[in-house]
């Protein structure tokens, strides 16, 4: 009961919250930092509530718009895209070698938090949502849905790699 009223606590939490948007540049060193995007209007506020639109979109290797069904980064792509007008595109490692670290302490709604699943950094990504919780599109663990997750108990709090940050 407590988990189907969690988006509802999220969307009235976040409620005014609210920032500039980014797109997601890489510099020279190849490292990526995020910088406004012109026109974009999106915020991690935003990020966050379209997420949650898509609870229960079925899981699909390679999907990337909920018609299909989602993998992993293929949701974060779409909703980064939709609901921000960031452009996020390749594997959960390559959009991980974009944006700005965040520690773990000072994570926000909307960062992107990275987990090792398949014994290789940065191989599964999901949305945080705030209080210890995050967003994502898992393929295992019963029938693979869109769905929120612990950051701090069961199968993702062991595999947990760090988080970035692609909005202001």
């Amino acid at each position: 009961m407590i988990f189907r009223l969690f988006p509802l606590l999220i969307l009235l939490v976040l409620a005014g919250c609210g920032g500039p948007a980014a797109v997601v540049e890489e510099d020279e060193e190849k490292s990526a930092v995020a910088t406004r995007q012109h026109g974009a209007t999106g915020t991690a506020n935003d990020v966050v509530i379209f997420a949650l639109g898509l609870m229960d979109t079925k899981y699909r290797f390679g999907g990337r718009n909920p018609d299909a069904g989602f993998d992993c980064s293929g949701m974060v792509s779409y909703v980064f895209n939709r609901a921000a007008g960031v452009r996020l595109t390749g594997s959960a490692a390559s959009i991980a070698k974009k944006g700005r670290a965040v520690s773990s302490l000072n994570m926000k709604p909307g960062d992107l938090v990275f987990f090792n699943t398949l014994h290789r950094p940065h191989s599964h990504v999901g949305i945080y949502l705030g209080d210890g919780r995050f967003i994502h599109a898992p393929s295992s663990r019963g029938e693979a849905r869109v769905r929120t997750d612990s950051l701090r108990e069961g199968y993702f709090a062991h595999r947990f790699e760090g988080a970035r940050r692609y909005l202001d």
